[in-house]
């Protein structure tokens, strides 16, 4: 999350990005959100393959998420992007995950903007597609790989 987002509620967190407080846009100062680094290295120890979709069509931009990830010390997996013509669905379809977490994207127009709704209807019976509220982090997800497949 953007980093004037610590320390104040959700709530808040989605009204600073809906209004493009600015360092909603200075991703390279981004942080976790809760425990976010230590669940999914908890999910990587139980075998899960951990990749990231980044939000950004530049390399550059690519690369400041990946800075971010090592920063923090996220598990590695690749981070992937959108060509020039894809969606975000176009990504994951290449991707097929197993598990599919992505947040609610409330405050950029919710489900319009989500990957998972804008699936074929063939893989999107494959995913299990898990959505969090924006900027509510991922520390309430079952901390068993097992479970979180059925969460």
């Amino acid at each position: 999350m953007h980093s004037s987002a610590v320390g104040v509620p959700r709530e808040e967190r989605v009204r600073q990005s809906s209004t493009h407080e600015p360092s909603v846009r200075d991703f390279a100062s981004y942080v976790p959100v809760g425990d976010a680094v230590s669940k999914l290295h908890n999910w990587a120890r139980q075998g899960a393959e951990v990749v990231y979709l980044s939000s950004h069509w530049s390399v550059e931009d690519v690369r400041e998420d990946e800075e971010v990830l090592r920063r923090y010390g996220f598990p590695e997996g690749s981070v992937l992007q959108r060509r020039p013509d894809d969606s975000y669905a176009d990504v994951a379809e290449r991707a097929r995950p197993d598990v599919l977490i992505e947040d609610d994207c409330e405050s950029i127009g919710g489900a319009d903007e989500m990957v998972y709704p804008h699936l074929p209807d063939a893989l999107s019976r494959r995913i299990h597609s898990i959505a969090v509220p924006e900027f509510g982090g991922i520390d309430h997800l079952p901390s068993d790989l097992a479970e979180l497949s059925r969460f």
